[in-house]
């Protein structure tokens, strides 16, 4: 058995993450899961070509998942934070860094890691 390489971990990770967040938000159906797919199979080749940018794949695979989204169906995350007003999604911090989270600029405040998102909306991450 082959080991699994860091860039394929690296995706590996960040597909099970933003799954993790379509599911707490309830949102996980087929034609979303592929969006997922299409940008693991883009980030694929941005990381064979930039092999240190492989922490920065969860949020790039979180951002790209959240526009084809708000292109085809609308807002996502919305926030769980702001209760009232406008709904309005969350953004990913950094745009381009390690450790991307959700955050919600309306109100200031980091809301949760990627693949943490249940937890901001009153459910549990999977283990």
């Amino acid at each position: 058995m082959n080991p699994i390489s860091p860039l394929e971990q690296a995706l590996h990770a960040a597909r099970a993450l933003v799954l993790a967040d379509l599911v707490a938000g309830q949102v996980a159906e087929a034609d979303v899961v592929s969006l997922v797919e299409d940008s693991v199979t883009q980030r694929r080749w941005w990381v064979e070509q930039w092999p240190d940018g492989a922490t920065f794949v969860a949020g790039l695979v979180a951002q790209d998942v959240q526009d084809a989204l708000l292109d085809r169906y609308g807002r996502w995350p919305l926030c769980p934070v702001c209760g009232s007003g406008d709904p309005h999604a969350l953004d990913v911090e950094p745009e381009l860094g390690p450790d991307p989270h959700w955050v919600c600029h309306k109100a200031g405040v980091k809301v949760a890691s990627i693949g943490s998102l249940g937890t901001a909306m009153g459910g549990t991450t999977p283990s």
